[in-house]
Protein backbone atom coordinates (compact mmCIF):
# COMPACT_ATOMS: atom_id res chain seq x y z
CA UNK A 1 0.00 0.00 0.00
CA UNK A 2 1.06 3.63 -0.71
CA UNK A 3 2.27 5.92 1.83
CA UNK A 4 -0.68 8.33 0.44
CA UNK A 5 -3.07 6.01 0.90
CA UNK A 6 -1.63 5.25 4.51
CA UNK A 7 -2.23 9.16 5.21
CA UNK A 8 -5.56 9.34 3.47
CA UNK A 9 -6.72 5.93 5.53
CA UNK A 10 -5.24 7.17 8.50
CA UNK A 11 -6.66 11.14 8.38
CA UNK A 12 -10.14 9.47 7.63
CA UNK A 13 -9.77 7.31 10.58
CA UNK A 14 -8.89 10.53 12.68
CA UNK A 15 -11.67 12.51 11.24
CA UNK A 16 -14.57 10.42 11.68
CA UNK A 17 -13.60 9.20 15.73
CA UNK A 18 -13.15 13.25 15.97
CA UNK A 19 -16.93 13.44 14.57
CA UNK A 20 -17.95 10.92 16.68
CA UNK A 21 -16.42 12.85 19.86
CA UNK A 22 -17.73 15.64 18.91
CA UNK A 23 -21.21 14.54 18.66
CA UNK A 24 -21.18 12.18 21.77
CA UNK A 25 -19.72 14.81 24.16
CA UNK A 26 -22.66 17.73 22.78
CA UNK A 27 -25.13 15.09 23.92
CA UNK A 28 -23.30 13.96 26.92
CA UNK A 29 -25.20 14.44 30.66
CA UNK A 30 -22.19 16.57 31.53
CA UNK A 31 -22.55 18.86 29.08
CA UNK A 32 -26.50 18.86 28.61
CA UNK A 33 -26.55 19.38 31.91
CA UNK A 34 -24.30 22.17 32.06
CA UNK A 35 -26.23 23.53 29.86
CA UNK A 36 -29.36 22.84 30.97
CA UNK A 37 -28.67 25.02 34.28
CA UNK A 38 -27.21 28.39 32.52
CA UNK A 39 -28.84 28.59 29.05
CA UNK A 40 -32.65 28.44 31.29
CA UNK A 41 -35.04 28.31 28.81
CA UNK A 42 -32.75 29.26 25.85
CA UNK A 43 -31.57 25.74 26.29
CA UNK A 44 -35.14 24.74 23.86
CA UNK A 45 -33.02 25.92 21.17
CA UNK A 46 -30.24 23.32 22.00
CA UNK A 47 -31.52 20.13 20.38
CA UNK A 48 -31.88 22.45 16.85
CA UNK A 49 -28.52 24.09 17.04
CA UNK A 50 -26.66 20.15 17.77
CA UNK A 51 -28.46 18.66 14.64
CA UNK A 52 -27.16 21.72 12.71
CA UNK A 53 -24.10 21.23 13.77
CA UNK A 54 -23.54 17.29 13.30
CA UNK A 55 -24.83 17.86 9.83
CA UNK A 56 -22.75 20.51 8.81
CA UNK A 57 -19.25 18.84 10.82
CA UNK A 58 -20.41 15.88 8.50
CA UNK A 59 -20.71 17.25 4.89
CA UNK A 60 -16.66 17.76 4.65
CA UNK A 61 -16.24 14.55 5.98
CA UNK A 62 -18.49 12.48 3.89
CA UNK A 63 -16.56 14.43 0.84
CA UNK A 64 -13.10 13.46 2.07
CA UNK A 65 -14.30 9.97 2.44
CA UNK A 66 -15.30 9.70 -1.14
CA UNK A 67 -12.13 10.99 -2.19
CA UNK A 68 -10.36 7.49 -2.39
CA UNK A 69 -12.38 4.19 -1.90
CA UNK A 70 -9.33 1.18 -2.60
CA UNK A 71 -9.53 -1.80 -3.76
CA UNK A 72 -12.76 -3.96 -2.43
CA UNK A 73 -11.88 -6.18 0.27
CA UNK A 74 -15.07 -8.03 0.48
CA UNK A 75 -18.69 -7.93 -1.91
CA UNK A 76 -21.48 -9.93 -1.15
CA UNK A 77 -21.72 -12.05 -4.56
CA UNK A 78 -23.38 -15.57 -5.00
CA UNK A 79 -26.01 -16.84 -2.42
CA UNK A 80 -24.55 -14.31 -0.17
CA UNK A 81 -26.34 -11.28 -2.68
CA UNK A 82 -29.79 -11.92 -0.71
CA UNK A 83 -27.76 -10.86 2.55
CA UNK A 84 -27.54 -6.92 1.37
CA UNK A 85 -30.95 -6.93 -0.21
CA UNK A 86 -32.21 -8.64 3.44
CA UNK A 87 -30.32 -5.71 5.02
CA UNK A 88 -32.22 -2.91 3.13
CA UNK A 89 -35.57 -4.48 3.74
CA UNK A 90 -35.20 -4.74 7.20
CA UNK A 91 -33.24 -1.07 8.19
CA UNK A 92 -36.30 0.88 6.05
CA UNK A 93 -38.49 -1.31 7.69
CA UNK A 94 -36.99 -0.42 11.32
CA UNK A 95 -36.93 3.16 10.68
CA UNK A 96 -40.79 2.79 9.41
CA UNK A 97 -42.03 0.90 12.73
CA UNK A 98 -39.91 3.33 14.55
CA UNK A 99 -41.39 6.82 12.88
CA UNK A 100 -44.81 5.22 14.26
CA UNK A 101 -43.78 6.21 18.04
CA UNK A 102 -40.83 8.70 17.27
CA UNK A 103 -42.18 12.24 17.16
CA UNK A 104 -39.69 13.73 14.03
CA UNK A 105 -40.43 17.30 15.35
CA UNK A 106 -38.56 16.62 18.87
CA UNK A 107 -35.70 15.00 16.90
CA UNK A 108 -35.31 17.71 15.00
CA UNK A 109 -35.67 19.80 17.75
CA UNK A 110 -38.46 22.44 16.84
CA UNK A 111 -40.83 20.91 19.37
CA UNK A 112 -38.80 21.65 22.04
CA UNK A 113 -38.91 25.36 21.00
CA UNK A 114 -42.18 25.73 20.66
CA UNK A 115 -43.39 23.43 24.22
CA UNK A 116 -39.93 24.09 25.98
CA UNK A 117 -39.47 20.68 27.14
CA UNK A 118 -36.55 18.43 25.86
CA UNK A 119 -37.32 14.83 27.37
CA UNK A 120 -34.72 12.00 26.77
CA UNK A 121 -37.50 9.77 24.75
CA UNK A 122 -37.97 11.41 21.23
CA UNK A 123 -41.02 9.43 21.54
CA UNK A 124 -44.07 11.55 20.22
CA UNK A 125 -45.78 11.70 24.20
CA UNK A 126 -42.20 12.43 25.33
CA UNK A 127 -43.18 9.98 27.50
CA UNK A 128 -41.35 6.24 27.72
CA UNK A 129 -42.57 4.01 25.28
CA UNK A 130 -42.51 -0.01 24.67
CA UNK A 131 -45.00 -0.64 22.26
CA UNK A 132 -44.70 -1.81 18.78
CA UNK A 133 -40.66 -2.30 17.49
CA UNK A 134 -40.05 -1.05 20.58
CA UNK A 135 -41.12 -4.16 22.53
CA UNK A 136 -38.41 -6.13 20.08
CA UNK A 137 -35.38 -3.52 20.53
CA UNK A 138 -35.02 -0.34 22.12
CA UNK A 139 -33.48 1.67 19.28
CA UNK A 140 -34.39 0.56 16.09
CA UNK A 141 -33.41 3.23 14.30
CA UNK A 142 -30.07 2.83 15.23
CA UNK A 143 -30.19 -1.14 14.12
CA UNK A 144 -31.69 -0.16 10.94
CA UNK A 145 -28.69 2.39 10.43
CA UNK A 146 -26.57 -0.33 10.93
CA UNK A 147 -27.89 -2.52 8.61
CA UNK A 148 -27.95 -0.32 5.98
CA UNK A 149 -23.96 0.74 6.18
CA UNK A 150 -22.99 -3.02 5.68
CA UNK A 151 -25.81 -3.53 3.11
CA UNK A 152 -22.56 -2.92 0.71
CA UNK A 153 -19.68 -3.89 -0.47
CA UNK A 154 -16.77 -3.41 1.61
CA UNK A 155 -12.99 -1.66 0.02
CA UNK A 156 -10.84 -0.07 3.09
CA UNK A 157 -12.73 3.08 3.54
CA UNK A 158 -15.64 1.68 3.78
CA UNK A 159 -14.36 -0.59 6.14
CA UNK A 160 -12.72 2.35 8.50
CA UNK A 161 -15.53 4.46 8.13
CA UNK A 162 -18.76 1.57 9.22
CA UNK A 163 -16.42 -0.18 12.20
CA UNK A 164 -16.05 3.22 13.49
CA UNK A 165 -19.83 4.32 13.22
CA UNK A 166 -20.94 0.95 14.59
CA UNK A 167 -18.52 1.39 17.70
CA UNK A 168 -20.04 4.79 17.75
CA UNK A 169 -23.53 4.07 17.69
CA UNK A 170 -22.94 1.47 20.83
CA UNK A 171 -21.24 3.86 22.56
CA UNK A 172 -24.11 6.47 21.42
CA UNK A 173 -27.16 3.95 22.36
CA UNK A 174 -25.60 3.58 25.68
CA UNK A 175 -24.71 7.63 26.52
CA UNK A 176 -28.75 7.67 25.72
CA UNK A 177 -29.58 4.89 27.99
CA UNK A 178 -27.77 7.11 30.74
CA UNK A 179 -30.02 9.60 29.92
CA UNK A 180 -33.74 7.51 29.40
CA UNK A 181 -32.62 6.28 32.83
CA UNK A 182 -31.88 9.09 35.17
CA UNK A 183 -35.40 10.55 33.26
CA UNK A 184 -37.45 7.43 33.75
CA UNK A 185 -35.77 5.77 36.52
CA UNK A 186 -36.82 1.83 37.68
CA UNK A 187 -39.21 1.76 34.66
CA UNK A 188 -36.80 2.28 32.04
CA UNK A 189 -34.39 -0.31 34.07
CA UNK A 190 -37.37 -2.79 33.39
CA UNK A 191 -37.89 -1.89 30.29
CA UNK A 192 -33.70 -2.49 29.67
CA UNK A 193 -34.57 -5.83 31.52
CA UNK A 194 -37.07 -7.31 29.27
CA UNK A 195 -35.56 -5.68 25.76
CA UNK A 196 -32.51 -6.37 24.09
CA UNK A 197 -30.83 -2.78 22.91
CA UNK A 198 -29.96 -3.18 19.42
CA UNK A 199 -29.88 -7.40 18.96
CA UNK A 200 -33.86 -8.18 19.11
CA UNK A 201 -32.34 -11.39 21.07
CA UNK A 202 -34.26 -11.06 23.86
CA UNK A 203 -37.68 -10.71 21.89
CA UNK A 204 -36.53 -13.83 19.72
CA UNK A 205 -36.06 -15.94 23.33
CA UNK A 206 -39.06 -15.17 24.46
CA UNK A 207 -40.68 -16.39 21.43
CA UNK A 208 -38.48 -19.49 21.19
CA UNK A 209 -39.71 -20.38 24.51
CA UNK A 210 -43.65 -19.98 23.89
CA UNK A 211 -43.39 -22.72 21.05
Amino acid sequence: MEPTNNTFYLTLAVLVIAWCTLHSLMISITVTGFLQRHLGTKYRFYRLFFNIIAVITLIPLALYARTQSGPVIFAWTGYYGIVPVVFIVTGLLLFYLGARHYDARQLLGFAQINNSRSSAAITQSGNLDTTGILGVVRHPWYLGLLLLIWARQIDITTLIVNTLLTGYLVVGSTLEEKKLVREFGDKYRDYQQSVSMLLPIKWLKSKLAAF
